[in-house]
């Protein structure tokens, strides 16, 4: 007895993606209208998918280059331009051929997906170092000082050493005894620097999320520490915070 139309858009609803072609296959000669509409989008789906795991293959082509060299590390920091909180870095070292669809530049990924992908990451990395160097250091060293700071505490924090590491931007990482590949735009190429973009974002909006409860005048669980209006109208109202940057809020225009 064939199924209603209401039992295979349920099934569809169910099927895992590594069955969909069997399930195209046993519905495609079906004529019904409402068939034929749920096969077309589970085509699509497919296609899509199939797509999806081209553009990660393309995204993987260092971690290619690079596989005679044992451990694989992607790293790439959060937070160099927010007038708040920390510089975060990530670390991330992957089993060879490792396929995570959706990986990106974490920025250009929602809130939900990356929360979806940092936990995917996380149980099939083979290490995921972090860290992060606040707001106090930050005005001592500079800016770019404290995101190497961050990337060298993320690498002591792998319990495996690399023996490569992918560095996202077009500096090498100094005073490290480990190779290193700097790629321009790395988070957008790179499958492992991408999952380090996506690691430490979510680790430092969970942060400032955290710092929102603590200091709810500034806005930091909407703005992340970055200078939007609501941020800018609490520093002038309320004064900076033990969290924010003497010396990006003392360059901003107006305050």
């Amino acid at each position: 007895m064939k199924k209603n139309i209401s039992e295979i858009r349920d099934e569809y609803a169910n099927c895992s993606i590594q069955s969909l072609g069997e399930f195209i296959t046993y519905y495609n000669l079906d004529e019904r209208n409402g068939v034929k509409k749920i096969v077309l989008a589970a085509k699509k789906k497919l296609e899509e998918y199939d797509s999806e795991i081209s553009r990660i293959s393309t995204m993987s082509k260092f971690e290619r280059q690079f596989c005679e060299n044992g451990y694989i590390c992607g790293i790439d920091e959060v937070g160099r331009g927010p007038l708040a909180g920390p510089v975060v870095a990530a670390a991330v070292i992957f089993p060879k051929d490792l396929i995570i669809p959706y990986v990106n530049d974490s920025k250009k990924l929602t809130e939900a997906k990356r929360e979806e992908l940092f936990n995917h990451i996380m149980c099939e990395a083979i290490s995921v170092g972090f860290g992060s160097v606040d707001n106090s250091r930050i005005d001592e060293i500079n800016i770019l000082q404290s995101t190497f700071e961050a990337m060298r505490k993320a690498v002591s924090e792998l319990n495996v050493k690399p023996d490569i590491i992918l560095v996202d931007g077009d500096k090498k990482i100094p005073e490290l005894d480990i190779s290193q590949q700097a790629i321009v735009g790395g988070d957008a190429k790179s499958l492992s620097i991408a999952a380090a973009s996506i690691v430490a974002k979510v680790v430092r909006d969970r942060y400032m999320k955290e710092m929102d409860i603590k200091y709810p005048m500034y806005d930091f669980a909407s703005n992340k520490g970055y200078g939007s209006k609501k941020h800018l109208t609490g520093i002038k109202e309320f004064g900076i915070s033990p969290i924010h940057r003497k010396t990006f809020v003392h360059d901003t225009k107006g305050l």
